[in-house]
């Protein structure tokens, strides 16, 4: 099909099916961002680049790759090349110095903020690496104060269960408080009257007693809350202590509703993302997540979910894998989201109902009454049992049964939670362990108690299935969709080795020669999660308001915690790529770039040093192209590009005006929205 042909027939499906419906139908619980790009020019720009990058997101990158790499200046194969400095220490003979940095920018962080590559350079691509390797060697603190600005994540779930209940359940605590107050001040307001009545002799005195049966003491009353709009003091400082043009609605009127606790961890997300110098902690934070997958719209996970992130995730990952997955095996979140905290031996009650009966045939020396079985007894539930198995450690193809998923299932009875609705904590209910020998992969399981549901989480840990699995999910985030097995094998042998260190398995996949391939160089295609953040980092935006961006992940694609299946979401080019997606993220990019995101604020003429008077569109898009694809593009985008040049909307000029401005935000924003930005 001829290129103009494939881009009429976008345009024409597009047509049927605007951009607005392609995101109100997957998320119509999520408020419409209003942008003035859609239903304006711009949208016509980002549709036909959309046509673009649908057909050339199709056509194997590599060889585009490498027809731009036969203009870079890269030795002949025929003379050993030298290579460049910076490079010292790692195996790279097919990239450039430059196309190598922006390479581990691209896959080791969130892609390059303006200056990074030069830093890099200067500093020297192995000790970067070394650095992001061992995120605590470096400074972070300006990325702490940034969070400072959101009181949840440095809650328990206790704290969280208390201070953010839903709606009813507040209100009946609000209503508990009333009642309290107003008899509290009642029995105040009965001593005074009784205090007055005694000293009648004193005229003043008994003036003021007669009206104190019906007033409330000074002292009684509630107390202002100062963060509370209207509570208290006239309600001015509640009212004017927040602008509400740097808070995100939602946030500002669901301040204590549940919802405020996903949104506070989401915008944290983001922010660590854009700022946080820990680039690659940031990645592994969002691949172990990925890969513990928790719902946060499943019943109390919402309250649960702060505290998995920040006490099971981020300090296991870069650590072993066996303390990372008994920690998510013990974590509140994931036992409530595949149910295991339901799960018992279904022998526990008649075992307890006769434990009672005995002991009451000893105390009374009569025979026990019978009883009979509760209606909904709980039983054993499977689904933390087979997840482990087929999603956490050996994998679909890893070699187990239903047998095994039945008998993981026993081990892990008993492992629950602590008063879900108040403490929220793990607790291991011997009652209701099933205490019976179990068989796991051939190996007898039977060190009595919690040590059952240990030793599985030991024995999966060690197994070769499990070291596979694991370097192959790794490997398809990190290198390709199709990770060469000989690298895979690699990494496994490391996993095994090391005890599943999961640094030493990224170091390994780090120094192959497979990463900084020229089949690997720009060959994955970005979620929206990490085109989103990219897209702000490349523009070196000042984002004072995280949740927008939050919003157009969603809208994009890819809401924040709220993957509902325990697969977590795709890591794969095709669950991203389709015309609707690809003009969201058009939209996006034009939005932020000319500062038409809410919060966020670009300084795109600084950014491309080029003045925008004069009207010279070419110098602005060869600038803007050499800033955020290091000068390389394939034909189709350079062609696609410039037939836009002289589009009123990127030369700005009114008939009587002999000066014509280009608009530098439309020109980054079509750059970054150009099929080379979509890949890292």
């Amino acid at each position: 099909m001829p290129a103009q042909d494939s881009v009429r027939s976008v345009n024409a499906a597009l047509a049927i099916e605007p951009v607005e419906n392609c995101s109100m139908k997957s998320h119509q619980h999520r408020p419409a961002f209003s942008i003035a790009v859609n239903a304006s020019a711009k949208s016509l720009l980002a549709i036909v680049l959309s046509g673009a990058c649908v057909f050339t997101l199709g056509i194997d990158f590599p060889t585009q790759a490498a027809e731009a790499a036969s203009t870079s200046s890269i030795p002949s194969k025929d003379k050993k090349p030298k290579q460049d400095p910076v490079l010292k220490g790692l195996p790279i003979t097919e990239l450039s110095a430059d196309e190598a940095i922006l390479h581990a920018l691209n896959r080791l962080a969130y892609g390059p903020r303006p200056g990074d590559i030069e830093r890099v350079r200067q500093l020297g691509l192995a000790k970067w690496i070394d650095q992001q390797l061992n995120p605590n060697s470096m400074d972070d603190k300006a990325v702490g104060a940034r969070l400072e600005a959101y009181p949840t994540l440095r809650m328990s779930s206790k704290q969280l269960l208390a201070d953010y209940p839903q709606p009813k359940q507040a209100e009946k605590q609000a209503q508990t408080k009333t009642a309290a107050t107003q008899t509290r001040g009642d029995a105040a307001a009965a001593v005074v009257a009784q205090d007055m009545s005694a000293n009648q002799t004193n005229a003043g005195a008994s003036d003021s007693a007669s009206d104190a049966p019906n007033s409330v003491s000074p002292m009684k009353q509630p107390e202002a809350n100062p963060f509370t709009p209207g509570a208290g003091g006239g309600g001015k400082r509640g009212s004017l202590s927040v602008d509400p043009n740097t808070v995100p609605r939602a946030l500002a009127d669901d301040s204590r509703k549940p919802q405020r606790v996903v949104e506070e961890l989401a915008m944290a997300k983001v922010t660590r993302a854009v700022y946080s110098d820990r680039q690659l902690q940031q990645i592994m934070d969002d691949f172990w997540f990925n890969h513990f997958n928790v719902f946060a719209g499943k019943g109390d996970v919402k309250w649960l979910i702060t505290s998995y992130e920040r006490d099971v995730i981020q300090p296991h990952t870069l650590g072993k894998f066996k303390d990372l997955l008994n920690a998510t095996a013990k974590s509140a979140a994931m036992l409530f989201y595949l149910d295991n905290y339901l799960s018992v031996d279904p022998n526990a009650a008649a075992r307890a109902a006769a434990e009672r009966a005995a002991r009451q045939r000893g105390r009374f020396g009569m025979p026990p009454r019978p009883q009979q079985a509760k209606k909904g007894a709980r039983g054993l539930n499977e689904n933390y049992g087979r997840e482990l198995m087929e999603l956490h450690t050996l994998g679909v193809d890893g070699g187990y049964t239903q047998k095994d998923v039945t008998e993981v299932a026993r081990c892990f009875t008993g492992w629950t939670i602590e008063k879900p609705k108040q403490e929220a904590t793990f607790k291991f209910d011997e009652k209701q362990h099933d205490p019976d020998p179990k068989i796991v992969l051939g190996k007898k399981i039977h060190a009595g108690g919690m040590k059952d549901g240990e030793r599985v989480i030991e024995l999966l840990s060690k197994n070769p299935n499990t070291a596979k699995f694991i370097s192959t999910k790794l490997a398809r985030r990190f290198v390709s969709d199709t990770p060469p097995p000989t690298l895979v094998a690699r990494m496994a042998k490391e996993f095994q080795s090391s005890d599943g260190d999961i640094r030493a398995v990224m170091k390994t996949m780090i120094y192959s020669p497979e990463f900084w391939s020229r089949d690997a160089y720009r060959s994955k295609v970005k979620t929206p999660f990490e085109f989103v953040v990219s897209t702000a980092r490349a523009l070196g935006t000042d984002v004072d308001t995280p949740m927008p961006l939050v919003q157009w992940a969603g809208r994009i694609g890819e809401p924040l915690y709220q993957c509902q299946p325990p697969t977590g979401y795709s890591d794969k080019a095709d669950a991203w790529v389709n015309t609707g997606a690809l003009l969201n993220r058009l939209n996006y990019s034009l939005a932020l770039a000319s500062n038409k995101v809410r919060g966020s604020r670009s300084d795109t003429a600084s950014l491309l040093g080029v003045d925008d008077t004069g009207g010279d569109a070419k110098a602005a898009l060869d600038r803007a192209v050499q800033v955020f694809l290091g000068g390389q593009t394939s034909p189709t985008t350079v062609e696609t590009l410039q037939k836009q040049l002289d589009s009123p909307q990127i030369l700005q000029a009114k008939l009587d005006d002999p000066i014509k401005r280009v608009d530098l935000g439309v020109v980054a924003g079509l750059v970054l929205g150009a099929p080379e930005f979509q890949r890292r």
